[in-house]
């Protein structure tokens, strides 16, 4: 006999990542989808709980995003929560002189039939810092000499 639970938790994790390879500025509506309306979530920025309040969060992110995409490198999941590895690739006007910005990254989620934790896991340097005019000089000159 199948389990129905485990299909239904698995559908999650395949919507959430279908979701992330459309998702864009005009469709932030579609979070509906995946996300349970008490959603919490957090990331190296920001924590925001309630499925308005991350709407609104993503609408100011996706605002200025010229191009993103997120590769999934890997899955691993049980029947409850999954972490999943990626690679986002993104473009702003105002980072890297609008060229493409490569950050890795984790994000953890906990759902029932729909998510209501996501945790996402990177080096807002890699994503944010080192990509800022002045300041990316300074932290890249940084790291070069914590590495020595």
């Amino acid at each position: 006999m199948i389990n129905q639970a485990k299909i239904e938790q698995s559908g999650v994790v395949d919507e959430f990542i279908a979701l992330y390879q459309a998702l864009n500025k005009d469709n932030l509506h579609l979070l509906a989808q995946v996300y349970d309306d008490n959603i919490c979530f957090i990331d190296p920025m920001h924590q925001v709980n309630g499925l308005t309040a991350l709407t609104e969060y993503f609408a100011k992110l996706y605002k200025n995003i010229g191009y993103i995409h997120f590769e999934i490198k890997e899955v691993l999941q049980d029947d409850f929560q999954a972490s999943l590895f990626w690679q986002m690739q993104y473009r702003h006007p105002k980072l890297n002189k609008g060229e493409l910005i490569r950050v890795d990254g984790m994000s953890q989620l906990k759902f029932h039939q729909r998510i209501y934790f996501h945790r996402d896991y990177f080096d807002l340097g890699q994503m944010l810092y080192e990509h800022l005019p002045c300041m990316g000089g300074l932290i890249r000159l940084l790291k070069d000499r914590a590495a020595k």
